[in-house]
């Protein structure tokens, strides 16, 4: 008889901070850090919406804090749940509402904990390992297929008029969330973000923000400051979390090729989803 190892427990530290910015008067960002569920949703909709389509996204995932036992195709069940919940908001407005939503959830699978990163829109997640930043999530953005087309460079998406159209929205249309399954790896930090984070910073700034050697906490204040200081014309929310111990070697991470297929992911999470749900409706 073999008996399962059970998953060596992950030490994570994180720190975060929302504002409202310069230019706006309500903050349509919402975000949740905590254990294993590290999240932003940036809300779409207005003064009468925005911020109710982010804080309802949020609320579907608060249940997830403080499990250790998540599977991947819970987190594809709560994105679902996001979907209706944020409908609901958009059918009490005369304008519709939506929200973006981006961030990692720690997951079992196969007996192993990994990152599960999620993505509707374009709030985003980076990594900085072995003081390399890496961009953990792709766009769904007009300016990102406009730099997948090569008409335009990633330094000039910040500046692009159209910057803030988005391809998928987490909503009634029910866009695809994009999923990937990377290690979790002793001394990374992770950040997630909303696009009034990367509108003002560039990666270069962001990476040298992240290596200023402050915690969690201390860094997240001081991203969101010099946000603010270059203009801050949109609300900014960032996380920080540092992995402290539990998660795999740093000389074992493939930082160049670690990330699985996205699409491979995103419909092996969407298959085990089905499933769950048939289960429900079968014990229902």
């Amino acid at each position: 008889m073999t008996t399962a190892t059970p998953p060596i427990d992950v030490h994570v530290t994180s720190g975060s901070r929302t504002d409202t910015g310069r230019r706006r008067s309500v903050n349509e960002d919402a975000l949740l850090a905590e254990y294993p569920v590290f999240v932003v949703a940036d809300g779409m909709g207005g003064h009468d919406a925005g911020d109710r389509a982010s804080a309802a996204v949020i609320e579907v995932f608060r249940p997830l804090v403080g499990r250790d036992d998540l599977r991947p195709e819970e987190v594809a069940d709560a994105v679902e749940r996001a979907h209706s919940a944020v409908a609901v908001v958009a059918a009490g407005t005369s304008r519709g509402a939506g929200s973006t939503l981006s961030g990692v959830v720690a997951v079992q699978q196969g007996g192993v904990r990994r990152w599960l990163i999620v993505n509707v829109g374009d709030s985003r997640v980076y990594r900085l390992l072995a003081e390399r930043l890496e961009q953990l999530t792709i766009d769904h953005s007009v300016a990102q297929e406009l730099v997948d087309a090569g008409q335009l460079t990633r330094e000039q998406m910040a500046t692009y008029e159209g910057r803030n159209v988005i391809t998928r929205a987490i909503g009634g249309e029910r866009s695809r969330a994009d999923f990937w399954l990377i290690p979790i790896v002793t001394g990374e930090r992770i950040v997630v973000c909303s696009d009034g984070l990367t509108g003002e910073l560039s990666d270069e700034a962001l990476r040298a923000g992240l290596m200023m050697g402050g915690s969690p906490a201390q860094t997240a204040e001081s991203l969101v400051a010099q946000a603010l200081a270059h203009g801050g014309r949109d609300n900014i929310s960032t996380i920080v979390l540092d992995v402290v111990a539990g998660g795999i070697s740093p000389r074992l991470e493939d930082t160049t090729g670690g990330i699985m297929n996205s699409e491979s992911v995103t419909a092996t999470v969407e298959v085990a989803t089905a499933r769950s749900r048939r289960r429900r409706a079968d014990h229902g």
